[in-house]
């Protein structure tokens, strides 16, 4: 093997990412050293990349980034059990420390010193990642390779749709990027009834037709939400509200539309401080708010893994481009442009 990878890093402070060969490192005694097949984009990455304030206040460069990727194990660590070389795995990008109270009580997912791949450590934008072996996930050796790398993200919406049970429900989705549009996949092959999908880009909102929404309302073309789905529901509101965007407008029209009972599924992460009518839209309403955060190790991935074997799963629509590595700054560049006319970018070292 090579002494020397390409990896794409946040070098210094500041906007942008480079290009650079770095060494490849090695797997600790519970580690295991993987060869990358395929990357995706998230919204984390383009945080980092534009060079936020919220990346200013957590990212210490130099850094490999990226946490959403596939790829064929190369080497284990000595102590290693459950993984050998040659497996075809995903990452649970979350990494426990497994000793703090809250791992203890069963929720490793939210671990009260939680690290994050690609974020704390370093990440998948490389042709090779060393990740432990509590966060590797066998994958299915004929699963697509695009497919498998966006199983982390898919894994948010599974969780978050899941949550409790939605067969037969009316379902309302804020917001049309992927974690919106995977939200509207999932509970359509969980069996929801009508789903509505909130958006504000067309072909963003095609996507999610694609996936299953019923109806697609464009708040960017002067659609009112809440008077669409209150007439289409005689008054009562949806069952279930995802909230995927992040964003007052629509914490707003989410419990607008909320029934009595419902429940709030909240998951999009604001810019900056919300206020909500605390009373009405919640205490008065009696809604069940269940804040998402990752995936359930491993729950979720177990719920995931069937859902795609089934067919009843299918997010290939949201993978709208495909690019060499070496090609970052076109996907970036998609990412961040107003039109938004893409879905998951992935990329293959």
């Amino acid at each position: 093997m090579a002494e020397k990878m390409r990896a794409l890093l946040k070098k210094k402070p500041g906007p942008g990412l480079e290009m650079d060969l770095v060494d490849i490192p090695h797997p600790g005694p519970n580690e295991i050293l993987v060869k990358v097949r395929a990357t995706s984009i998230c919204g984390t990455d383009v945080h980092i990349y534009k060079w936020d304030a919220w990346a200013q206040s957590r990212i210490k460069p130099p850094l490999i980034i990226g946490h959403e990727f596939c790829g064929e194990v190369v080497e284990v660590g000595k102590e290693v059990k459950s993984i050998k070389v040659g497996d075809f795995i995903s990452a649970e990008s979350h990494i426990p420390d497994y000793t703090c109270p809250v791992c203890r009580k069963g929720q490793p997912h939210i671990c009260q010193n939680l690290k994050i791949l690609g974020v704390d450590t370093n990440g998948s934008f490389a042709e090779y990642v060393v990740i432990p072996e509590i966060c590797a996930w066998k994958s299915d050796p004929n699963l697509d390779p695009a497919i498998a790398s966006i199983q982390e993200p898919l894994g948010n919406a599974v969780y978050a749709v899941l949550a409790e049970p939605i067969s037969g429900k009316t379902v309302a989705v804020f917001g049309d990027g992927p974690a919106g549009n995977n939200a509207v996949a999932v509970a359509k092959a969980a069996g929801a009834g009508t789903i509505f999908q909130i958006g504000k880009h067309r072909s963003r909102l095609e996507i999610g037709r694609k996936m299953g929404a019923d109806f697609s309302i464009n708040v960017a073309e002067g659609q009112d939400p809440v008077k669409i789905i209150l007439e289409k529901t005689e008054g009562v509101g949806v069952d279930v509200v995802l909230e995927m965007a992040g964003s007052q407008q629509a914490l707003e029209q989410g419990f607008a539309v909320l029934r009595k009972g419902g429940r709030f599924t909240a998951f999009g992460i604001p810019s900056d401080k919300v206020s909500l009518d605390w009373a009405n839209a919640l205490i008065f309403k009696g809604a069940h708010v269940i804040g998402i955060n990752g995936r359930l190790m491993w729950e979720t991935w177990y719920q995931m893994a069937e859902l795609l074997k089934s067919g009843k799963l299918d997010p290939s629509p949201i993978i709208t481009h495909k690019i060499p590595l070496d090609n970052f700054e076109e996907g970036f560049r998609l990412l961040t442009s107003p039109e938004r006319d893409v879905g998951k970018v992935v990329m293959f070292p």
